[in-house]
Order: structure tokens, then sequence, then C-alpha cells
């Protein structure tokens, strides 16, 4: 879970977190103001399976290529990259055609999020095996 940009707002992250948690995912938390590229670093030293990205700044059509570009460049596109936060109706479809698996905004139930991440993560997993 990551929060790029130079949004200070992080209760949203922290609380999808720990409903991931809960749900038995492991979730590491990179904290405020990570740059695209820290945040594909920690994507990368931590051999993560997905990365949930969360803007309520409106930068997410700069700092989401940034982060789908960087773990291509690092041989990660198969990382699933999640978007959550304040995100405009009609941007989450220019925002999938860019990478990202998929988008929650405001409201969407917890549960929710996790069955879905743990739905795609098995079907990736069961692509990759066949």
């Amino acid at each position: 879970m990551a929060k790029p940009g130079l949004d200070g707002h992080d209760r949203g992250a922290k609380v999808i977190a720990r409903a991931l948690r809960d749900a038995g995912f492991e979730v590491i938390y990179t904290g405020l103001h990570q740059t695209a590229e820290q945040v594909v670093q920690t994507v990368v030293q931590e051999d993560a399976d997905a990365v949930g990205l969360s803007l309520l700044s409106g930068a997410h059509l700069t700092l989401v290529p940034r982060v789908v570009e960087g773990l291509q460049k690092q041989g990660r596109g198969d990382v699933l990259v999640l978007v959550g936060g304040i995100i405009p109706a009609e941007d989450i479809p220019v925002l999938k055609e860019m990478g990202v698996a998929e988008v929650f905004t405001p409201g969407a139930p917890l549960p929710m999020i996790g069955e879905w991440l743990g739905t795609a993560l098995d079907e990736r997993e069961g692509a990759e095996s066949a």
C-alpha cells in the first residue's frame, strides 16, 4: 500500500491496509509522500504480488503511469496495480487502459476489496502455472 505524491491524507490507506491484513494478506505500508520510483523499489525489494496506490490529490493520471512504467522497466509488469481514492468516474477507464487492474472509490465495501484481490491473485497464479 503506497501514498505516492504530496497527498498527506492516509487514513483511507491505513483502513484498507488493516482490512487486507485482517483478511489474511501480508501488507506493507510505505507511508506518505512516496515517489513513484520509491513505490516501485519497494515492490521489487519486497517481491510483492500487488500494489495499492491511494490518491486523493488529483495526480492519479500523472503518478499511476509512472508506477506502472517503472514496474515494467524492472521486469515486474506482472504486479497487480490497484488504485483507490478520489478518482473521477471518467478517469477509471483511462487508468485501466494504462494497466491498472482495478479502481476502488470511496464507499467500496472493505470485504469486497479483499475478495477481489484474492480472486485476482488466484487467477493470475492459475494462468502462470498453466
